[in-house]
C-alpha cells in the first residue's frame, strides 16, 4: 500500500476549485498557503467533532477505527469487510491511487451504505434541498454532493458488484432537543500531536438520543447526476478522476486557467506573514498564462475590484482587460445612487480611476457624511456583538444550530465629546444558553435614552431578529418575552423575507454602509472590513493620530474603558503610518502560531469574528485549565471592546475631517 501520494476526498474538492491547485498542495516549504495548517483550530467552532461522534452513537455495534494510522485502519476495514454484516466508522478504502476515509460505512450482504456525516444543517420538512429551481444543483450543497460521488466512485471501483447506497448525515433543524446539556456531553480533546478526541461523558443516555437530531438523507439522485455527467473538459466523472489523480501522483502540474476563481487563492505570499523564500502559486499561475513579469504584479488588477458582479468580473477576463489600467468606465454598467453618496458602481470607478492616475488621496464626502449626522440623536451608541451557531443544542427544547450571542461591547459618544466604554456582556459558562440574558442586557442598557444606535455591517440585525424568532417559540418560558420582543423591533428592521415588516423607530444605522457611500482610501483596495479601515482612517487623520497617541484611554480624566489599564495608547507609529491597534492585544490563543490566528481572525466586516467563535467553542468543548479560560474570556473582552472603539474612532475621524 506504500505509495508516495494518494488522491483523496479533499485533493479531489480542492481539484474542483482549481486542478493547477494539485500542484502546489502539501509543500508548506516551498510554497505559501493560506489555510491552516492546524486543523483541530479550523474545525472546532464548527461542531464537526461533535457532531461525528454523535452519528456514531446512532450506530451502537460499529467499530471505531479513527484512531488508527492509515495503514493500519485499511488492515483492520478489510477484515471487517469478510463479515456478512458490519458498520465501520472511518474505514480506509484503497484502490489503485485512490484512498478514502468513510465516516460511516455499514455492509449487509451486498449492499453498501455510504454515509458522509457533515456538521451542516437542513430542513427535514422542507424537501430535499440538493436541487435548485431550475433542476441543476443547489450551488452551496455542491462541494458535498461532489465529495460523496467522489466516494462513491473510489468504493464502487473498490467492490463492482456491490450495491451502493449513499446518504449525507446533517443536523435537523427542526427537532428539538430531548434533553439539557447535550453538547456538554462530547468534550474535544487533542493530544501533543495534535490529534484530534472527543469524550463522550457516561451520562449519555438512551433518552438523549431517543429524539436523534441527525437525520439520514439519501443522496442517491445526486449522486447519479453528478456521475452521469461529462466535465466541463468533456471527460466521464470516472476519467476525470483518473486524470486528477494521476497528476497528483505524478506531480505533474496542470495548466493553469485564470479567472475570477483565482481571487481566493491560498497560495499567494503576503506581506503580513508568509516568508519571503516562499514561492507564490498564484503569481506563478499567471505568470505562465499571461506572461507577466515583477512589474505586473505590482500593478492593482480586477482581483483588487470591490464587490464587482462575477459576470462583469468574467467579461473583462474573456477581454484580456487584466489590469485597472486596461478598463475603461463603459465597462461598467455604472449608475446613479438612489440614496445620497455613491453607488456600488461610482465606487467602484473612483476605485479604478485612483488606481489608474497614482492618486492615494483619500475620498470623503463630507458635506453628505453631514447630511446624515444631522438626523442623528446624542448620545451615539456603538455596538458590536459575537455570536455563533453550535451544532449539538445547549438545553432541552433548543434545536441544531440556533444562534448563540455570548457576547457584545457598547461605547458612548455625547454631544459634547466625551466618550465612555459603557457597557459590555459575556457569558462563557458551559452548556448556558445566554441569549435571553443577553438581550436582556442590551435593552437595560440602551432603553435610557433615544439615542442613536450604530452597527457595523447587518449582523447585529440579523442576530436580534433571530432571537425575535427564538422569544416567539417560548412565550411562556420568558416572563417579559414581550417587552423584549417589542425592543428588538424597535431598534431593528425586518429581514427581507417575512410575513411581518416593520422599521424601528430607533433602527441602527450600519456604519459599514456610511463607509460604502461616504468614504474610500486607496489602502483598502476591494476591503471594506472593520479592520481594514480602522487602520486606513488612523493613517489619515491627524486629529486621531494627536489625540489617541496620549495615554487618555482607560484614564480617570480621559476615556473610561472597562478592560484595558490607565493611560493606554492606542496609535503608536510605525514610521510613517500607524501600527494597527488590533495587533496590540494580547494573543486570543497561546497554543496555535501567528500563522493560523491571521487565518482564523478572517478578513470579514465582523473584526475578529473567526476567532472569538473559536475561543468561545474552545471554552464550551475544550478541556482547559481554569487559568487559560480566565486568559481567553479577558482577551474576549478587549477584542470585543476595541471593535466598538474602532466604531468610535472612525466616527470621530470623519466628525473632525477639516480640522
Amino acid at each position: 500500500m506504500q505509495q508516495e501520494r494518494y488522491f483523496t476526498k479533499s485533493l479531489y474538492k480542492l481539484a474542483l476549485e482549481c486542478p493547477t491547485k494539485l500542484f502546489y498542495t502539501c509543500k508548506r516549504e516551498e510554497y505559501a498557503d493560506s489555510k491552516m495548517d492546524d486543523p483541530f483550530m479550523e474545525a472546532l467552532a464548527e461542531g464537526g467533532y461533535q457532531v461525528g461522534e454523535l452519528a456514531k452513537k446512532y450506530f451502537p455495534a460499529g467499530h471505531d477505527l479513527s484512531s488508527l494510522n492509515t495503514n493500519d485502519a485499511e488492515t483492520q476495514t478489510n477484515e471487517l469487510l469478510r463479515n456478512d454484516k458490519v458498520t465501520i466508522f472511518e474505514g480506509v478504502i484503497h484502490h489503485e491511487n485512490l484512498l478514502i476515509r468513510i465516516d460511516v460505512l455499514v455492509k449487509d450482504g451486498s449492499n453498501l451504505e455510504l454515509i458522509e456525516v457533515k456538521a451542516k444543517s437542513m430542513d427535514s420538512k422542507g424537501g430535499s434541498p440538493f436541487f435548485g429551481s431550475k433542476g441543476g444543483l443547489d450551488t452551496k450543497w455542491k462541494p458535498y454532493l461532489y465529495d460523496i460521488a467522489f466516494q462513491n466512485h473510489a468504493l464502487s471501483s473498490k467492490f463492482p458488484s456491490a450495491s451502493i447506497s449513499n446518504y449525507l448525515m446533517l443536523a435537523d433543524k427542526n427537532v428539538k432537543c430531548a434533553t439539557n446539556g447535550l453538547n456538554q456531553k462530547f468534550r474535544v480533546s487533542r493530544d501533543e500531536n495534535s490529534r484530534k478526541g472527543v469524550i463522550v461523558h457516561s451520562s449519555l443516555s438512551g433518552e438523549d438520543l431517543k429524539h436523534p437530531v441527525l437525520i439520514q438523507v439519501s443522496v442517491d439522485d445526486a449522486v447519479a447526476y453528478i456521475q452521469e455527467r461529462n466535465t466541463v473538459y468533456g471527460r466521464s466523472f470516472g476519467e476525470d478522476i483518473h486524470y486528477l489523480a494521476s497528476a497528483y501522483e505524478s506531480n505533474q502540474k496542470i495548466k493553469p486557467i485564470i479567472g475570477r476563481h483565482c481571487k481566493g487563492c491560498e497560495f499567494k505570499v503576503t506581506n503580513k506573514i508568509d516568508s519571503a523564500d516562499l514561492r507564490s502559486g498564484f503569481k506563478e499561475c499567471w505568470a505562465e498564462y499571461l506572461g507577466w513579469t515583477d512589474k505586473d504584479f505590482k500593478k492593482d488588477n480586477i482581483l483588487d475590484i470591490w464587490n464587482l458582479h462575477y459576470k462583469t468580473r468574467d467579461k473583462l477576463f474573456d477581454k484580456g482587460k487584466i489590469l485597472l489600467t486596461d478598463i475603461l468606465e463603459d465597462d461598467l454598467n455604472i449608475r446613479d445612487s438612489d440614496k445620497p453618496g455613491l453607488s456600488q458602481s461610482e465606487r467602484q470607478w473612483l476605485q479604478i480611476e485612483k488606481s489608474q492616475n497614482n492618486d492615494m488621496s483619500t475620498y470623503f464626502d463630507m458635506a453628505g457624511f453631514r447630511e446624515e449626522m444631522s438626523s442623528w440623536t446624542y448620545p451615539l451608541h456603538f455596538i458590536d456583538f459575537e455570536t455563533t451557531m453550535v451544532a449539538l443544542p445547549f438545553t432541552q427544547g433548543r434545536k441544531p444550530y440556533e444562534g448563540i450571542a455570548f457576547q457584545f461591547s457598547h461605547h458612548s459618544y455625547f454631544e459634547d465629546g466625551r466618550i465612555e466604554h459603557t457597557g459590555e456582556y459575556i457569558n462563557t459558562e458551559r452548556g448556558v444558553f445566554p441569549n435571553i440574558d443577553f438581550i436582556r442586557e442590551l435593552k437595560s442598557q440602551l432603553e435610557n435614552d433615544e439615542g442613536t444606535i450604530f452597527r457595523y455591517a447587518d449582523h447585529e440585525n440579523n442576530f436580534l431578529n433571530l432571537i425575535k424568532r427564538q422569544l416567539e417559540d417560548m412565550p411562556d418560558q420568558v416572563d417579559d418575552s414581550e417587552e423584549l420582543i417589542n425592543f428588538i423591533c424597535s431598534i431593528t428592521h425586518s429581514p427581507e423575507k417575512t410575513n411581518t415588516t416593520w422599521v424601528g423607530e430607533r433602527d441602527m444605522i450600519d456604519m459599514l454602509e456610511l463607509v460604502k457611500r461616504f468614504y474610500y482610501n486607496p489602502v483598502m483596495k476591494g476591503s471594506n472590513s472593520l479592520k481594514v479601515v480602522l487602520p486606513a482612517i488612523l493613517d489619515s487623520s491627524i486629529f486621531l493620530q494627536e489625540k489617541y497617541s496620549k495615554p487618555i484611554y482607560g484614564s480617570v480624566d480621559g476615556i473610561s474603558s472597562r478592560n484595558f489599564p490607565s493611560g493606554w495608547k492606542w496609535v503608536e507609529m510605525d514610521g510613517f503610518t500607524v501600527k494597527d491597534p488590533y495587533k496590540k492585544l494580547p494573543k486570543l490563543f497561546k497554543d496555535i502560531s501567528d500563522y493560523n490566528m491571521e487565518r482564523l481572525s478572517n478578513d470579514d466586516e465582523i473584526a475578529n469574528g473567526g476567532a472569538a467563535m473559536t475561543a468561545y467553542a474552545k471554552m464550551q468543548f475544550e478541556e482547559i485549565s481554569g487559568q487559560e479560560r480566565s486568559e481567553l474570556r479577558d482577551a474576549l473582552l478587549r477584542y470585543c471592546e476595541l471593535d466598538t472603539f474602532a466604531m468610535v474612532m472612525l466616527f470621530e475621524g470623519w466628525k473632525t475631517w477639516d480640522k
